[in-house]
């Protein structure tokens, strides 16, 4: 009988997936995830190298998979933000082992990840969608693009990297899924509309970057 090469690596690499969401690149096992597979040991060092090389090769499978199911090549307006926060909430909603092997990854504080630079490459055309939607008025600059994105992204993976900060904080009034899909939508929609007094254009933003990238100053209210 032959070997389906796909499928083993396939059983291997989601295998892979659950055990490093779970436990981190330290906290557990080639033996374990070959054993949770059903495969022997040996196959798994021979397709995918050493416990490091599989970690970044499952994580780089997820991010490819989130790239493909949430695309960004546009933004024409603080709604469309808003649509792209809910799509990404949804992805984590149905896949929360993505925002856990990024947490593990973090953890390791690595000064370089494996394939930073492809990957990199990945999180600029999310930056461009926001920078060039700002270039033409469609969305606020009050925050930089960069910032502007990532904190979209943090706001929707959040709520599955620390659910138990969210049922905690909702203890008196607990949350569900889609109200939290509302609130993330609301939050992303006022974050990429121009509204707030410490926008940089108005120089009250102490700590914002103006247009030139300065640490802005800017005279202060009385008041403040």
């Amino acid at each position: 009988m032959a070997w389906n090469t796909a499928e083993t690596k396939r059983r291997l690499k989601e295998s892979a997936v659950a055990e490093f969401a779970a436990h981190g690149l330290g906290g557990t096992t080639m033996e374990r995830i070959a054993r949770r597979a059903g495969i022997n040991k040996e196959r798994l060092y021979t397709y995918f190298g050493d416990k490091s090389r599989l970690f970044a090769t499952v994580l780089a499978d997820e991010l490819n998979k989130v790239a493909a199911a949430v695309p960004l090549d546009s933004l024409d307006g603080p709604e469309a933000v808003a649509a792209y926060a809910a799509a990404v909430y949804d992805y984590h909603a149905e896949h929360p082992e993505l925002t856990r092997l990024l947490l593990w990854e973090g953890l390791l504080d690595l000064p370089e990840v494996p394939d930073e630079d492809s990957r990199t490459d990945y999180y600029r055309t999310k930056v461009t969608a926001f920078t060039r939607a700002q270039q033409a008025n469609l969305i606020s600059d009050d925050i930089p693009a960069a910032d502007l994105a990532f904190l979209i992204l943090a706001l929707a993976g959040w709520w599955y990297a620390v659910p138990q900060m969210a049922r905690m904080m909702h203890a008196d009034d607990p949350a569900t899924p889609d109200t939290a899909r509302e609130a993330l939508m609301r939050a992303a929609a006022k974050l990429a509309t121009s509204a707030s007094p410490w926008s940089r254009r108005g120089g009250r933003g102490r700590g914002l970057r103006d247009r030139d990238g300065e640490q802005g100053g800017g005279e202060q209210d009385d008041e403040i």
